[in-house]
């Protein structure tokens, strides 16, 4: 008898979990940090890359970020791209080199980011879900095919459920941390 692969059901929920991490680790919380910029895309050279991969980022104060632009005809689009993000940054252009101060986070500002954390955690659970969904489609498949009897796809459903619930868990708490960091002045 065959089993299915449940330790790819987890790679892939763990890596839903990793991804989460690191939009949060983009989520400002009143301070500088080099990661807050890790998830903007510039358009460069004609098509969308990330930020790294046409400037260098710094943090010289606490309460600034400087983004140094390796080809200064790309400024504009970085500047651009800042702008443009849901980070709510106003990057000022001196030459190559972008200053980015970090403004106070007002209480206006603190709960559009919790909106953007929450909205952050649903696209995670969304991911962990699909995991689970394509992981009951193959244990359906391999009990229509002969492979595993009626009674194991059910006790691999069970346990692919309860994956699922546990990895959901870690997201809300996740959410939960973040909320609180975002929410303390």
């Amino acid at each position: 008898m065959a089993e299915p692969d449940i330790d790819d059901i987890k790679r892939r929920m763990e890596g839903a979990v990793s991804v989460l991490d690191e939009e949060f680790g983009g989520l400002r919380t009143g301070r500088a940090s080099a990661s807050l910029l890790d998830r903007i895309v510039v358009n460069a050279y004609g098509s969308k890359m990330p930020l790294n991969q046409v400037a260098t980022v710094s943090v010289p104060e606490a309460r600034l970020l400087m983004v140094n632009v390796w080809d200064k005809g790309n400024a504009q689009a970085v500047d651009r791209a800042i702008r443009e993000s849901d980070l709510g940054l106003n990057p000022a252009t001196e030459g190559q080199v972008l200053r980015v101060p970090i403004p106070e986070l007002s209480a206006e500002r603190r709960e559009e980011l919790v909106k953007v954390a929450h909205r952050y955690a649903e696209q995670a659970r969304v991911s962990v879900r699909n995991v689970r969904r394509d992981g009951m489609d193959r244990l359906k498949k391999m009990e229509k095919g002969g492979d595993i009897s009626q009674d194991e796809q059910h006790a691999w459903g069970d346990e692919v459920q309860q994956l699922t619930d546990d990895y959901v868990k870690r997201i809300d708490a996740s959410l939960s941390q973040k909320e609180q960091e975002i929410r303390q002045i």
